[in-house]
């Protein structure tokens, strides 16, 4: 089981990209840079990249709108030069909230997208030209829609690797069976281990049935907060995660269309959600955050005595991560993630 960490940020993210080799040191495998509509990744993962030596630096997540599919294989090129073969590219679909209201694009056919862009990028990674006649994506454009003076290329430098991880960020059923299906691995988003199978089991099974054989079997990155310590302190700070778990299921995206909301409701928490939901876009932030439920957050994280973080870490393992994601919350990061280097190697 590897050990990966969030890059978490409030204002500067140089500060916390220099932690990251201090983490490194400790024990740390991958680091996970997000960019929603902050920073954009690919920037800090180069600055990552200059700044550590063996851990792999994955995107968490790009989506698939705002770049275009040569423009992801660039990306992907580079990065995994810079870093000396060590990049990992996180795709995802994103939502209409940021693909429509930050970049101004229209949210159509996300799966289908996503399926196309991962198969350009790894035809171009092999340096194959790329010719492509799909249902969102066309290489070279047509007469009828450009110029009509584009021809094939291919990638001009030759990549550090002919072939990068793929990861995918996907909850819904058809996302998850296309991500079981194609990609390398999956990054699930408010994970809960013991009710992950009744949620996606199926649509994981369903994806499988499809993959290739020249595809390793498929990766899972999940997990959350840690703290190890004894008493009400530290079980305390899971109050920490709650305005996040109520901005994702209350005020991710518009009512009727919310990826988390749904997702809760799949765990079973239908009327918390809606509670979170109606207080969040009424804008009663404080109370729609008491709501989560506190189930759910002991067990899509890792606070408490170290015993019952070895428990946690096992559930985990036992819904099929491979990847386990850790947030520490500690005068001691790097000593932290030293203890659960141990549990899980």
């Amino acid at each position: 089981m590897k050990l990966s960490t969030p890059l978490m940020y409030a204002g500067n993210p140089r500060e916390a990209a220099d932690q990251v080799a201090g983490l490194e040191k400790a024990g740390l495998d991958t680091v996970w840079v997000a960019e929603a509509y902050g920073f954009d990744s690919p920037t800090l993962m180069g600055y990552l990249a200059a700044k550590t030596e063996t851990i792999e630096i994955g995107a968490g997540i790009l989506n698939v709108f705002s770049r275009t599919p040569g423009a992801l294989l660039q990306t992907a090129a580079g990065l995994d030069n810079v870093s000396g073969g060590r990049a990992v590219i996180g795709l995802g679909a994103s939502g209409p909230q940021v693909i429509e209201g930050f970049h101004g694009l229209p949210y159509d056919r996300p799966l289908g997208r996503t399926r196309e862009v991962i198969s350009i990028i790894r035809r171009g990674l092999r340096r194959e030209t790329l010719v492509h006649d799909g249902r969102t994506v066309t290489l070279p454009l047509p007469a009828d829609q450009g110029l009509g003076l584009g021809k094939p290329l291919k990638l001009l430098t030759r990549p550090e690797r002919s072939a990068v991880p793929i990861w995918v960020a996907a909850l819904g059923d058809a996302n998850v069976a296309m991500t079981a299906e194609v990609a390398d691995g999956w990054l699930p988003f408010l994970f809960l281990p013991e009710k992950a199978p009744q949620v996606w089991g199926e649509a994981l099974a369903k994806g499988a049935a499809k993959r290739s054989p020249d595809l390793a079997p498929l990766e899972i990155s999940a997990g959350g907060m840690l703290a190890i310590g004894e008493g009400e302190d530290t079980k305390k700070l899971l109050d920490l995660m709650r305005p996040m778990y109520a901005l994702y299921v209350g005020g991710m995206g518009a009512r009727g269309k919310n990826f988390y909301h749904d997702l809760a409701c799949q765990y079973g928490y239908e009327k918390e959600a809606n509670q979170i939901q109606d207080l969040y876009l009424g804008g009663n932030k404080r109370d729609a955050e008491a709501i989560v439920p506190t189930e759910w957050l002991e067990a899509g994280n890792l606070v408490g005595p170290a015993s019952y973080v070895r428990e946690r870490i096992a559930a985990f393992r036992e819904a099929g991560v491979t990847n386990l994601q850790i947030s520490p919350v500690s005068d001691d990061p790097a000593a932290a993630v030293a203890q659960v280097k141990e549990w899980v190697s």
